[in-house]
């Protein structure tokens, strides 16, 4: 029997003394990449995420019937709420595709209801993802670091990338061959080019779940999406061949995705404060609460590009106070991204739809 989930308290957080100097770092990086990007483009980018290859309109469905540790917050009751959905890929200049790397998916659920965190604007609730488990590092100062190396990448040989991408993903190939494939290399740019409409996304860091803490999935369950799961996207001689693959797909699918809650019950085996340690399913299991649907569309058309991918912004911090982030990587987003977001705002003069990177 699993232990009950633990109860939500403010003191699950413990801040760090470094977190003013953390912020300071994350900023200047932005700013490098920022003001590099909208110089190289002419129009401002997001500083991470920049590259969209799919835009969604679709319905998100809360279930009826769920425990009561699960009826929380936005899932207290059962309903039907407008999304709209967003993948990318996670750096913050736009890519050739052959430069394989960790992508994401950004979620929007209009219409919520209850008490918003400070700053919200409208009624809405942002969940973002990437296809990994956990976080790339534990702490935010360790992703300040590590954010101002890459910031230092930005607009620097992009052939250069693509050559490393692609022997990183010839090593974890052979690597595979004998059950050796390393998560770092794949962290790095060395996975295999997977249709992004197969994969399984992640939130890897903690949030308030209402009287509880916990984790979100995403994961693609409809036969039109399982399909494609592992499949291989050949993007040789396309930069934008992954846009170009989901936008094959997509106008015949019927896409549905189980998003799911992982609540902690353990703060040894489920930290908050650690984005970099993977809740173990065997120790509190995924439980679906609500599906995302899709029914066919032109995923990249030009009202969906002007609506979604140049004046929607996503954010862990645009939502529920029942949904508020927690941890130090959370932390850290919310003044990084709301700093990325008014560059944006500032440089394109376009309308403030939340706040992201």
């Amino acid at each position: 029997m699993l232990p009950p989930p633990i109860r939500y308290t403010a003191d699950l957080e413990q801040l760090r003394d470094d977190e003013a100097d953390t912020d300071a770092s994350l900023e200047k990086s932005f700013d490098h990449i920022l003001e590099t990007t909208a110089e190289d483009y002419g129009h401002a980018v997001r500083a991470v995420h920049a590259k969209a290859h799919g835009l969604f309109e679709g319905t998100f469905r809360v279930h009826d019937g769920l425990a009561p540790e699960l009826a929380q917050g936005l899932f207290a009751h059962a309903g039907s709420y407008a999304a709209s959905v967003r993948i990318s890929t996670n750096p913050g200049d736009i890519l050739d595709d052959n430069v394989v790397l960790p992508r994401g998916l950004a979620l929007k659920v209009d219409g919520v209801d209850g008490p918003l965190l400070a700053g919200t604007e409208g009624a809405v609730q942002d969940f973002l993802f990437v296809n990994a488990p956990v976080f790339a590092t534990a702490r935010a100062d360790q992703f300040a670091g590590k954010l101002k190396l890459l910031a230092a990448t930005t607009d620097r040989a992009p052939g250069a990338k693509v050559a490393l991408s692609t022997v990183l993903g010839f090593i974890n190939t052979a690597l595979g061959k004998v059950g050796l494939e390393s998560g770092a290399l794949e962290g790095m740019g060395g996975a295999k080019q997977v249709h992004p409409l197969g994969e399984t996304y992640y939130s890897t860091v903690p949030f308030r779940f209402g009287d509880h803490v916990a984790k979100f999935r995403l994961r693609p369950i409809s036969p039109d999406l399982t399909a494609l799961t592992g499949t291989v996207v050949d993007t040789k001689g396309q930069p934008d061949g992954l846009r170009a693959a989901i936008r094959e797909a997509s106008a015949g699918l019927t896409g549905e995705w189980a998003f799911e809650v992982q609540l902690a019950r353990d703060t040894e085996a489920q930290p908050v404060e650690d984005a970099s340690v993977e809740w173990k399913e065997e120790d509190t299991p995924f439980q679906q609460v609500a599906t995302l649907t899709v029914d066919a569309q032109d995923s990249w058309s030009a009202e969906k590009v002007a609506r979604i991918d140049e004046t929607l912004h996503f954010s862990p911090w645009n939502g529920l106070e029942a949904h508020r982030p927690l941890g130090g990587i959370n932390r850290a987003r919310h003044r990084a991204y709301k700093h990325s977001s008014n560059f944006r705002v500032a440089a394109n003069g376009c309308p403030v739809a939340g706040h992201d990177a």
